[in-house]
């Protein structure tokens, strides 16, 4: 197990994620810092900027309900899948990646 692997990983559908890293970092990704930063091919605009609108977008943006998360599937030994209540289920969070976006500064 390398240093920057994740030693423990706690979801909490209505505030985010908290992973304690193997070299002792913790990472708390809020909601909103986790969908924005969705690493999906739609999300990064990756298909074109028409696709880089999120699914799920209210376009007139009056009224959009609370972000949660419905449910997080690991994918192999190096991911994690979201799946979104506005929907989106295609971006897959590998630890590497999770570890890049770290909001602690350290990361």
């Amino acid at each position: 197990m390398a240093k920057t692997d994740p030693v423990h990983i706690k979801v909490s559908r209505s505030r985010g994620i908290t992973i304690e890293w193997g070299d002792g970092l913790r990472s708390e990704y809020g909601l909103d810092y986790l969908r924005d930063r969705c690493p999906c091919a739609t999300c990064t605009g990756s298909h074109g900027p028409a696709a880089a609108q999120k699914e799920g977008d209210n376009p007139l943006k009056l009224f959009r309900p609370a972000l949660k998360i419905e449910s997080v599937e690991p994918v192999g030994n190096y991911a994690l899948q979201i799946r979104w209540n506005d929907g989106h289920d295609t971006g897959i969070y590998t630890w590497e990646y999770l570890r890049s976006i770290s909001p602690d500064q350290r990361g």
